[in-house]
């Protein structure tokens, strides 16, 4: 039922590049995409992201997990960043990046939630090597195997922040800002749940509003203002 919804969707928002969709919010949406020259492909690969959440349970390694990652947040990435505007096309490199970095992260915050609700984002591979298995993932065993597994999939995700910062020119810090809020909330979930040792069944690993404000301040200042 909710696979046909995605699809439904999809039909509209291909009616609204065309202005005819019978919700006028996607008409809407055409006339943003045509006004900051927005790439559709990025659209189109958002909602098999989607389409995945519903389809997709397990991922067998790593590469079909980046797919996955590229569709559910790179692509967000990737439109938005035509909106801020940027001067260097390494803009594009650290949309991706930053994208992929930000779902991986994602995912090690929410295990214990994706499991309850049948889903398991780690890759069976690195379970494998790791020697975790999914009845283990699935009555949230805490024990040295996960402890391994867990710093092996943060420093992936530390490596993909690092790639987004080597992206990040002087040429786009003013319009890219936004971005760079982002980047730093996520980053500093990801200490979180380093510093918890990995204990993601125990308790959520956030940041809070008071905190992000501060980063939101932090971060305007120093590449808006500066």
């Amino acid at each position: 039922m909710k696979f046909k919804k995605i699809r439904q969707w999809r039909e509209e928002f291909e009616k609204g590049l065309l202005g005819e969709s019978s919700y006028a919010l996607l008409n809407q949406v055409n006339k943003i995409i045509k006004k900051f020259s927005i790439p559709l492909e990025p659209f189109f690969e958002l909602i098999k992201g989607m389409e995945a959440d519903l389809q997709v349970s397990r991922y067998k390694d790593f590469a079909t997990l980046y797919q996955y990652c590229f569709r559910a947040a790179a692509t967000v990435g990737l439109m938005c960043i035509e909106i801020f505007g940027y001067k260097n096309d390494t803009a594009k490199d650290y949309a991706v990046n930053l994208g992929i970095a930000l779902q991986l992260t994602n995912i090690l915050r929410d295990i214990k939630f994706d499991a309850l609700n049948g889903r398991i984002y780690l890759p069976e591979e690195d379970m494998k090597r790791f020697g975790y298995t999914e009845d283990d993932l699935l009555n949230f065993r805490y024990n040295e195997s996960f402890v391994k597994l867990m710093e092996f999939e943060c420093k992936r995700a530390r490596e993909y922040f690092e790639k987004a910062n080597n992206c990040f020119v002087k040429e786009n810090r003013k319009l890219l800002f936004p971005a760079r809020i982002m980047e730093k909330i996520y980053f500093n979930i990801l200490v979180k749940i380093e510093k918890m040792n990995y204990n993601v069944f125990g308790k959520k690993a956030k940041v809070s509003k008071l905190r992000k404000l501060y980063y939101t301040f932090g971060v305007f200042v120093k590449y808006k203002l500066a």
